[in-house]
């Protein structure tokens, strides 16, 4: 099991995937080595889970600033942190694009910001789902962060 930091309890782990053996043993052909399958919900290297990170990216598509909806969302790390997570997002939009126009052609939109226009793809194509970057990571078989 893969386990991690649980960002609700202080000391808390929470499982966070499954650690898969490719066995080179007998009659198998397999490399010997291990690889992480991470949970839909989370994100590789990060200790917030998905459904957190959509909750402040869906703030800010409704048109809050990045400070009011971190404030709204009382999220569990300081400001800068969250500056450095949309930074991060950011810095990502160009392969989350291509994979989203794989299923489907951008929707037509007046925004400017090509966050907010990703956002919106996202939201279109996973409409009636609760947090569309889990259902991303698991329809794509991609984490968000690369």
């Amino acid at each position: 099991m893969l386990r991690g930091n649980d960002p609700a309890v202080v000391n808390g782990s929470v499982m966070r995937g499954q650690r898969v053996f490719c066995s080179d043993r007998g009659q198998r052909r397999g490399c010997g080595k291990t690889f992480p399958l991470f949970f839909a919900g989370v994100l590789p290297r990060h200790t917030f889970p998905a459904s957190l990170l959509w909750a402040l990216l869906r703030a800010l598509l409704d048109g809050k600033a990045i400070r009011a909806a971190a404030e709204t969302l009382r999220l569990p790390f300081s400001l800068e942190a969250t500056y450095g997570i949309i930074r991060r997002v950011r810095r990502r939009l160009d392969g989350v694009r291509s994979w989203l126009c794989r299923e489907r052609p951008p929707p037509p939109s007046s925004r400017t910001d090509p966050l907010l226009q990703t956002l919106s793809h996202l939201q279109t194509l996973f409409p009636h789902n609760s947090c569309a970057l889990t259902t991303y990571q698991r329809h794509f078989q991609q984490a968000l962060f690369g």
